[in-house]
């Protein structure tokens, strides 16, 4: 399995949804950064089940534990191992699912591969892995913020067929944070919390677009060719459960335009060079070019939902089934700090 991702920063997730535990071990991390577990915790907290009344009602309090690489408050360029403990799982809403395979979901997959899977909230597939990348990503924001002063903000642009209007470089976090679905259009957020009660009322689901823009991120990241920053970044946001999206700056609405009215003219701002518009998303030839990173992931409805389905058993009968559990009927307003 892949269970690591990065070069310099590099991050291995461990455990599974009905596991002792889950975490991540970091290698990378310079020493002398500040480590606050409070900091930490507070992504953790914006992840975690159980926080509204539209996610899972799954009560966990996921209270990160830090058991290596960090000593006085510092990193001491150890790897450095955090962990949360799963304490609220109840695996037997899920022996319904031994001998069925869920709809859209990672079971017959994983029983085609390895010929074993956890079928208890779907094992190393369920989306609790992304605790580790929560937990880890904490710290690299911590490590951008105090190297150059970047700022990294995700948002829900669209929850089913309800699209906010969002300015994006101008978007702050304390406006993704003023209400459950962290939309920062109001007037859309308040549409978005009300479809997402109906689909739980009828037992069913709908995905959306999360957008993040980074500010601040200085010229020259990325390599050409096959690590272009933007291939690295579709790597990360595609491999993150239930996405099955990713774009960058104009993205396929791109498509539409001609090269002139897509093209980013430059400009000189005193020493700096920018671009009038930001078609290219803060990318160019693979290179950040000192303007706001921006893209876009698209998430899939959630695949495990109240309503009877047809499937097939692992004996190879047809099935009928109507999942139990407990479940979000829209990932998107937890996948904000995963992303």
């Amino acid at each position: 399995m892949g269970n690591t991702f990065g070069k310099i920063f590099q991050i291995s997730t461990w455990g599974e949804s009905h596991g002792p535990a889950v975490g991540v071990s970091i290698d990378g991390c310079p020493a002398g950064i500040a480590i606050n577990p409070d900091e930490i915790q507070l992504e953790l907290d914006r992840r975690r089940p159980g926080q509204s009344e539209i996610t899972t009602p799954r009560s966990e309090e996921d209270r990160v534990e830090v058991l290596s690489g960090v000593f006085e408050g510092l990193s001491t360029g150890a790897p450095i191992l955090l962990m949360v403990r799963n304490k609220d799982a109840r695996s037997e809403a899920y022996d319904h699912l031994k001998d069925v395979y869920r709809p859209s979901h990672a079971d017959y997959t994983y029983q085609a591969k390895y010929g074993h899977r956890d079928h208890r909230g779907g094992g190393r597939s369920s989306a609790r892995e992304t605790i580790g990348r929560v937990a880890a990503g904490a710290i690299a924001r911590r490590i951008l913020a105090d190297a150059a002063d970047v700022e990294i903000i995700a948002y829900v642009r669209r929850i089913h067929d309800i699209e906010a209007v969002i300015e994006s470089s101008k978007v702050t976090r304390d406006e993704v944070e003023s209400n459950p679905v962290r939309c920062p259009d109001q007037g859309a957020a308040e549409q978005m919390v009300e479809r997402t009660k109906a689909l739980r009322k009828e037992g069913d689901s709908a995905g959306g677009i999360v957008e993040l823009v980074a500010r601040g991120l200085p010229v020259g990241l990325g390599e050409p060719v096959f690590d272009r920053l933007e291939a690295d970044l579709a790597k990360a946001m595609l491999s993150l459960p239930a996405t099955k999206g990713f774009e960058v700056g104009s993205g396929f609405a791109g498509t539409f335009q001609t090269g002139s009215a897509h093209n980013d003219a430059f400009y000189r701002d005193g020493d700096d060079l920018r671009t009038r518009s930001n078609n290219s998303g803060g990318v160019q030839g693979g290179i950040s070019n000192g303007e706001d990173l921006l893209c876009r992931i698209a998430f899939k409805p959630t695949a495990t939902i109240n309503k009877e389905q047809e499937t097939v058993s692992t004996s190879g009968e047809e099935a009928t089934l109507r999942a139990k559990g407990r479940h979000d009927p829209c990932v998107l307003p937890r996948a904000v700090p995963i992303v």
